[in-house]
C-alpha cells in the first residue's frame, strides 16, 4: 500500500494495524512489528506519516511513557487511539456522569493522552455515537468525550461515514445507526449532530495557528457551542464558537473579557449571568468543581454556591449545581462548560466595545446604571 500510494499528495498518513487485541498481544512484539512496520513504510513512501495504534483495540499506548519508539526517521510519527462510550462497558448508564468522566478521562490521559504533554501528535482515529439519541450511555459519553477533546485541542476521524452495508456480521441490509448518512445514503441521519461536532472541526490553536494572541473560550459540550456577548445590551448566550469573546482566566479565579475591565459575575440563583466591572467579590470568583472539572461554580454573596447553566433559550444563567455525585438519575450536561485555549481570531468584526478607561463608557448614566446593577 506504501508503494502504491508512493507520489499521491492526497493520502498523507497510514497506520500500520488496526485494533490489535486478543490474548496473544504483548507489548515486547508491539515494538518488534511497529518499528518493523513504521520503517517499511517510510521506505517504501518516505512522504507520509507513519500512524501506530495501541493494544486491547487501540485503548492503550501507555508502554511508550517509558520506553520511547526507536525509528531512523523523525518528524512523521502519529500516534492513533479509540474511544467510545461502550470502551467503559455501560458505566455511563450506571454511574454518576461527573464521576464517570472524571475517572473515564483521567484513565485516557494515562493510556494516552499523555503523549500530547510530551509533545507527540496523538489522533483519535475512532469516536463515534448512536445517532438516534436515545443510548444514554452514548449521549453522556459524547458529553465528556467533547469536553476532553476541546481541551486537548485533538484532531479525529468519525466513526462512521456510512449508513447501512450490503452485508455485515451475517445480516443483509444492516442499519448502522453510528453513520452520518441515514440508511438510504441520501441524508444525514442527525444534522444536530454533525452542527454539534462542527466546532471541533478546526483547531483551536494549533500547532501553526496563531492568528491571535493566547486566549481561552468558554465552550459547552452539549450543544457544541461557545459563550458570546452581541454587545452590552444583550444577555450572554450560546453561539457559534467562531464568535466566541476572547476571556482571560486569572490567578485569582476571575473570568475577564480581553482588553476591556469586564468580568463574569453571578447575580442570584435562576437568573442570567451578567458582566460588571467590580471583581474583586465572591460572585465574580469562578472555579473547576467536580470529578469531571467541568462545572464552573461560585459563590453569591449570601455564601450559596451556584453553577453556570443554559436555559431553554441557550441564554447563560446561574443555578443550584446539580449531579455533583453518587446519583446517576440526573444529567449535568447543561451545566458542562470547559475553558479552552484558543489563538483563532474571531470569524466577524469584534462586536465587543474596547475602552481605554472605564470612564469612557458610552452613553449618558451607563456607568451609573453599571454600578447599581453590580452592587
Amino acid at each position: 500500500m506504501a508503494t502504491l500510494f508512493s507520489g499521491v499528495t492526497n493520502v498523507v498518513g497510514m497506520s500500520l494495524r488496526n485494533e490489535l487485541r486478543g490474548p496473544k498481544q504483548n507489548v515486547n512484539d508491539w515494538y518488534r512489528y511497529m518499528q518493523k512496520g513504521a520503517e517499511a513504510v517510510h521506505s517504501a513512501n518516505p512522504d507520509v506519516l507513519v500512524i501506530l495504534s495501541g493494544l486491547s483495540y487501540d485503548s492503550d499506548l501507555s508502554f511508550i511513557q517509558n520506553r520511547p519508539v526507536q525509528l531512523s526517521f523523525s518528524g512523521k510519527l502519529v500516534f492513533e487511539v479509540h474511544w467510545y462510550g461502550f470502551s467503559d462497558g455501560q458505566a455511563w448508564v450506571t454511574g454518576n456522569p461527573n464521576q464517570v468522566c472524571g475517572r473515564v478521562a483521567k484513565d485516557m490521559m494515562r493510556r494516552s493522552g499523555f503523549l500530547v504533554d510530551q509533545g507527540y501528535p496523538l489522533f483519535v482515529s475512532e469516536y463515534g455515537v448512536d445517532q438516534r439519541g436515545t443510548n444514554v450511555n452514548d449521549n453522556r459519553y459524547l458529553n465528556c468525550f467533547l469536553g476532553v477533546a476541546a481541551e486537548l485541542d485533538l484532531d479525529w476521524a468519525l466513526w462512521t461515514l456510512v449508513g447501512s452495508y450490503y452485508l455485515r456480521e451475517g445480516v443483509i441490509g444492516l442499519n448502522e445507526y453510528y453513520g452520518v448518512l441515514n440508511y438510504n445514503w441520501c441524508e444525514t441521519r442527525n444534522s444536530s449532530f454533525i452542527e454539534r461536532i462542527s466546532a471541533l472541526q478546526s483547531p483551536f490553536r494549533g500547532p501553526g495557528l496563531s492568528e491571535t494572541k493566547l486566549h481561552k473560550v468558554i465552550f459547552h459540550p452539549s450543544t457544541g457551542l461557545c459563550v458570546i456577548r452581541k454587545s452590552f445590551l444583550d444577555p450572554l448566550r450560546l453561539g457559534p464558537c467562531a464568535d466566541s469573546e476572547s476571556w482571560s482566566y486569572s490567578s485569582d479565579k476571575t473570568l475577564v473579557v480581553k482588553g476591556t475591565y469586564f468580568c463574569l459575575q453571578a447575580d442570584e440563583s435562576g437568573t442570567l449571568a451578567k458582566l460588571g466591572i467590580f471583581c474583586s467579590d465572591s460572585n465574580s470568583k469562578w472555579e473547576m468543581i467536580a470529578d469531571s472539572k467541568m462545572h464552573l461554580s461560585s459563590k453569591l454573596r449570601n455564601g450559596k454556591s451556584i453553577c453556570l447553566d443554559v436555559d431553554s433559550s441557550n441564554a447563560i444563567v446561574t443555578n443550584s449545581c446539580k449531579c455533583i455525585s453518587k446519583d446517576n438519575t440526573c444529567d449535568p450536561a447543561s451545566q458542562w462548560f470547559k475553558l479552552v485555549d484558543s489563538t483563532r481570531s474571531r470569524s466577524e468584526e469584534q462586536s465587543f466595545l474596547h475602552f481605554d478607561s472605564i470612564f469612557d463608557l458610552p452613553g449618558k448614566g451607563f456607568l451609573s446604571n453599571l454600578m447599581v446593577g453590580s452592587i
